[in-house]
C-alpha cells in the first residue's frame, strides 16, 4: 500500500469508534443506536420484536399515541390441521436479537424511521376456544385500524389472518401479497370452516378480501386438490416449481401488477421457505423458497399501498436450531421496512 493512503486511512479512521461514521446516510443510523460509544447489548433488557419500543395498550381503553405501525403477538394455534406450537410464536420472535436497525437495500432503518412500538398481545378470553379467538383478534386489530395505525401481527397459526382481513377489509375489500407453501382456501372439515388451511376462501366470502387482487407465492406439495377457489375467485397462483423458470424478479414484476396502486395486505407464512431453511413449522413442504429468494421478492415490493402484515405458523419446538424464528424475525423486519415507503403509512405525519 502507499504510504500516503496508509497515513491518509490512519489519520482519518485510526482513533474513531464505531458510530463515528462520515456517510450521512449511514451516520444517520448510528445515531440512532450508538450512545457514549457504544450501542445497547442484544442480549440485554426486555425483548420485543425487533427491539422495537413497548407500549403497553389497554385494550378497554387503547390509547395508541401517533403511531404509525403496532407490532403485535397473536399467540394462537387453535386451527392447526397437523403439528401443534405456534401459539409460541411470537415469543420466539421477541427473543431475536441482531435483526436491523439498517435494512442495506431498501435503505431505511424502519424502527427509527416509523413511529413504531411492540404494543404486546391480543388479549384472549379462552385459550380452548377457536370462535372467541377469532373474535378477539378482529376487535383488537378494529381498534388498531380505528385509531389509525398499521398492525403487522406475528402469529400463530395462519387462520388469525381472516380476522385481521375482516377488520382491515371492512369499509373495502383489501388485495393481498401471500407468500406460503399453501393457498390455504380449502373449505371446511371436521365441522369447522375456520381453520389455518382455509381463510383466504372465508376472507373472499365474506368481501374483504379482493380475489382479483390477490396473488399467491410459492405454492407447492401434496394438497393441490384443495386449492380449487384459489383459481375459480380469480386469484394468481404462482407454483415454487415455477420460481427457477420465471426468475424472482418476474415474480415480483407480476405480483405489482396483480395487486396494482390499490390497498394491501402481505401474509407471509414461514412454511414458504424450504425445511432446510425453517423445519420448526406445523406443515412442512420440501422445495420451498430459500432465505435469499424471500428477502429478494419481498424487497421487490417496495412502494406499495401496504395496510398492514403478518408473519406465521413459527412453530419453535420443531427447531433446536432457531433458524425458522431468525428467518421469521427477518421476514417481520422486511415487512416493517416495506411500510416505510407505503404512502398509506409513511406519509401519515
Amino acid at each position: 500500500m502507499d504510504k500516503d493512503e496508509l497515513q491518509r486511512l490512519r489519520d482519518k479512521y485510526g482513533s474513531l469508534g464505531g458510530g463515528d461514521i462520515f456517510d450521512p446516510e449511514f451516520r444517520k443510523v448510528a445515531d440512532t443506536i450508538f450512545s457514549n460509544g457504544t450501542r445497547l447489548a442484544p442480549y440485554a433488557g426486555m425483548p420485543t420484536f425487533l427491539t422495537a419500543p413497548h407500549r403497553p395498550i389497554d385494550p378497554e381503553n387503547p390509547d395508541f399515541g401517533d403511531l404509525q405501525v403496532a407490532i403485535l403477538g397473536v399467540p394462537m394455534d387453535l386451527g392447526v390441521t397437523n403439528r401443534n406450537g405456534s401459539r409460541f410464536g411470537p415469543r420466539a420472535l421477541r427473543t431475536i436479537e441482531r435483526i436491523g436497525p439498517y435494512n442495506h437495500v431498501l435503505k431505511t432503518a424502519p424502527v427509527s424511521d416509523l413511529r413504531v412500538a411492540d404494543i404486546g398481545d391480543v388479549p384472549f378470553r379462552s385459550r380452548f376456544s377457536l370462535d372467541l379467538s377469532h373474535e378477539d383478534i378482529e376487535a383488537h386489530i378494529a381498534r388498531i385500524r380505528d385509531a389509525g395505525v398499521a398492525p403487522l401481527s406475528v402469529g400463530g397459526d395462519h387462520s388469525i389472518s381472516l380476522p385481521i382481513l375482516k377488520a382491515l377489509g371492512k369499509d373495502r375489500p383489501v388485495g393481498m401479497i401471500h407468500i406460503d407453501a399453501h393457498c390455504d382456501t380449502s373449505g371446511g372439515f371436521d365441522r369447522t370452516k375456520f381453520h389455518h388451511g382455509g381463510p383466504f376462501r372465508e376472507a373472499v366470502l365474506e368481501g374483504v378480501l379482493d380475489p382479483k387482487r390477490t396473488i399467491q407465492i410459492g405454492i407447492r406439495g401434496p394438497a393441490e386438490y384443495l386449492w380449487e377457489f384459489s383459481y375459480d375467485s380469480g386469484m394468481t397462483v404462482v407454483h415454487a416449481e415455477e420460481l427457477t423458470g420465471l426468475g424472482i424478479p418476474a415474480v415480483i414484476e407480476r405480483a405489482r401488477a396483480v395487486v396494482g396502486d390499490g390497498p394491501t395486505y402481505v401474509s407471509f407464512d414461514i412454511d414458504s421457505l424450504d425445511p432446510a431453511f425453517a423445519p420448526g413449522t406445523g406443515t412442512p413442504e420440501i422445495g420451498g423458497l430459500t432465505t435469499r429468494e424471500a428477502l429478494e421478492l419481498l424487497r421487490g415490493l417496495k412502494g406499495l399501498n401496504i395496510v398492514g402484515g403478518d408473519v406465521v405458523e413459527v412453530a419453535p419446538q420443531y427447531d433446536a436450531s432457531t433458524n425458522t424464528a431468525q428467518a421469521g424475525a427477518q421476514m417481520l423486519f422486511e415487512i416493517l421496512s416495506l411500510m416505510v415507503f407505503s404512502p398509506l403509512i409513511g406519509n401519515k405525519q
